[in-house]
């Protein structure tokens, strides 16, 4: 059954100001900017060609991190590389990554999680799920009211053994956020992968030109902290009678 071609991942708000004249100003904020649009349209591609197979899918829900903004090329990024990990390991598998650069919580929940909902409803096999959101709720403060809420919200909703990232920020939503997904791990809801105890101890030489993305390295740390984390729940499921990933 096809994937439901119409989803963009793009994201539907213009670039802020801040980061505009940031990006006319200093070129690696340039370059890394220039990437958003051919980079979506990969994806965009990407996905319509998982759609057309029987493979089961990796659904990766996220922001630009799950977009792979920053890295040398769209497949270089955590997707990726975690991609072709698993595809090593033994499970032959599609990429359906629903990422968009500057999402929030909120777009999840509006944009990427109806697509997953879909996906189930059409009889299409989900191994797996990923998330990584949240860092764009909380660098500006005008997007931390109500975060903790919304988060709370999205566990709601995903597939038990939803692989779900923290956040390392200090900030006191990001801890409190910390907390919800440790106490749904623990509960056997969702599965934990640990970016605040098991990410890059340093950014040094792991960050893009603008600074604040990944670069080719930093991914490849983010999605060996994922693939532990796989790993260590005995996923991807791939059994459709074994109800995991079934629907949300």
């Amino acid at each position: 059954m096809p994937l439901p071609i119409d989803y963009s991942n793009h994201s539907d708000r213009p670039t802020g100001a801040f980061l505009t004249a940031l990006g006319r100003m200093l070129p690696g904020v340039r370059a890394v900017q220039q990437q958003v649009g051919p980079y979506a349209d990969w994806w965009e591609s990407t996905n319509r060609e998982a759609s057309d197979g029987d493979a089961p899918l990796w659904v990766a829900i996220g922001d630009s991190m799950t977009l792979g903004i920053g890295a040398s090329a769209p497949d270089h990024g955590m997707v990726g590389q975690l991609s072709e990990q698993l595809a090593a390991s033994g499970w032959h598998h599609a990429v359906v990554n629903l990422g968009v650069n500057g999402a929030r919580v909120q777009d999840v929940l509006d944009r990427q999680l109806p697509v997953l909902e879909r996906l189930a409803d059409e009889g299409r096999t989900v191994g797996l799920v990923t998330v990584v959101i949240g860092s764009n709720d909380i660098v500006l403060s005008r997007h931390r009211e109500g975060v903790v809420q919304r988060f709370r919200l999205l566990l709601d909703k995903l597939p038990p053994g939803a692989v779900v990232a923290n956040l390392p920020n200090p900030r006191r939503e990001a801890r409190e956020i910390d907390a919800l997904i440790r106490q749904r791990a623990a509960s056997g809801e969702v599965v934990l992968a640990d970016m605040r105890a098991e990410g890059p101890k340093s950014w040094r030489g792991r960050l893009a030109g603008d600074l604040f993305h990944p670069n080719d390295l930093g991914y490849a740390e983010m999605a060996t902290v994922l693939e532990n984390a796989i790993a260590g729940a005995g996923l991807p499921v791939t059994d459709a009678g074994s109800g995991r990933f079934s629907g949300t």
